[in-house]
């Protein structure tokens, strides 16, 4: 059986191996984009907050706002963190995913929220392999080189699992280390055994849960495994704009006159103040034209956020859908989403998934070279 498995993870680890270490890779770069994004423009994410001085009503906000952006923007969205320390964050309609970094103190606009273009150039990579689709959800030749690859990855993930369980408890004590003094192929071979074996379970991870943004087939069959109905699948699978718990889209958009009568922005001030007396701890508040998007856990990146509608005239909040009543259909791609990059235990799962995937990106060209030396051997004997 092991002879049987030991050839399928050969024959299809040769010609994908350098696809695999290409996906890992780019996978690996991705994880840490968020930190290093906001390291690099620390003005757009964060401010210190004036002594005795609070934050600014929404309605003061945006008119702060409107005095410094072009007329043809039109506030859609504002987020307010809970922390004091945190900006606020715009958002307009038309703009796409763009949002505007505001002073929540003073209402200066800060600039742009912007994606790097090295990491903008590494998600193609990962995702289609620089062969995007011509619209969303469409498909490319590259979109779908990366999801038969990943599918396969699973099975040579579980082909060199089988193969590396050892017969004896001793051999099982020098499968877990790493030879470092016993020569350049023991210390190589022991790198692609030991920490494939340490890497495997969460490259499995990623790699399942990656396919759903793969195969609509596969996406339907894990959302129904895990509660999600067919019908109800294609709304929970939706792209999310902005960061992970951090949802900066607009409202639904209300019939034209109560939409043009909100231009004032002062039904926003009673919507804070009754949040704020429902959720005295917060992580965002995100008011659009007829409701609010809350993340009442500061403490978490998965997306878990109540949703509370108001009255457009007064601001009066209506029903409040709590995220532990969302149905499951529409919380699924949120988990999805946290399992594939980690975020779902915060920095340390995030640290354990990007050596994991930087592990995975070495795994193939380790095994090209126990390959190659296994070949240049057998030749000369």
């Amino acid at each position: 059986m092991k002879r049987f498995f030991a050839k399928v993870h050969l024959w299809l680890s040769i010609p994908l191996g350098i696809l695999v270490s290409v996906i890992c890779l780019s996978g690996a770069a991705l994880v840490f984009e968020q930190e290093i994004t906001r390291a690099l423009d620390p003005q757009l994410y964060r401010v210190t907050p004036p002594a005795g001085i609070r934050p600014l009503p929404p309605s003061q906000l945006a008119a702060r706002i409107r005095e410094q952006v072009p007329d043809s923007l039109k506030l859609s969205a504002l987020q307010l963190s809970g922390d004091p320390r945190k900006t606020c964050m715009a958002s307009f309609k038309g703009a796409g995913r763009r949002t505007l970094s505001v002073d929540p103190y003073t209402g200066e606009v800060n600039g742009w929220t912007k994606s790097h273009a090295f990491f903008q150039t590494t998600r193609e990579l990962h995702r289609w392999l620089m062969d995007a689709p011509a619209a969303k959800g469409q498909k490319s030749v590259g979109k779908a080189v990366v999801g038969v690859t990943t599918l396969l990855l699973v099975v040579i993930l579980v082909s060199g699992l089988v193969i590396w369980i050892p017969r004896t408890r001793k051999a099982l004590k020098h499968r877990l280390k790493v030879s470092c003094n016993k020569g350049w192929r023991r210390f190589w071979y022991d790198s692609h055994v030991a920490l494939g074996f340490y890497a495997a379970l969460f490259l499995l991870v990623m790699a399942l849960t990656g396919l759903t943004w793969s195969f609509g087939w596969y996406r339907k069959a894990a959302y129904s495994l895990f509660g999600g109905g067919t019908q109800q699948t294609a709304a929970a699978h939706a792209p999310a704009k902005g960061n992970p718990g951090q949802d900066v889209r607009g409202g639904h958009g209300g019939r034209g006159a109560e939409t043009e009568r909100q231009s004032d922005y002062a039904v926003w001030d009673n919507v804070l103040e009754g949040l704020k007396a429902q959720y005295p701890v917060y992580k965002t508040i995100t008011l659009n034209e007829r409701s609010a998007q809350i993340a009442p856990d500061p403490h978490t990146s998965i997306r878990r956020t109540d949703t509370a509608q108001f009255d457009p005239r007064d601001g009066r909040i209506g029903e409040i859908v709590r995220y532990r009543d969302t149905p499951r259909s529409q919380t699924l791609r949120g988990w999805f989403y946290a399992f594939h990059t980690g975020s779902w235990g915060g920095t340390v799962t995030k640290i354990i998934y990007f050596l994991s995937a930087l592990i995975g990106g070495t795994l193939p060209l380790t095994g090209y070279y126990l390959w190659l030396k296994k070949k240049r051997r057998t030749a000369k004997e």
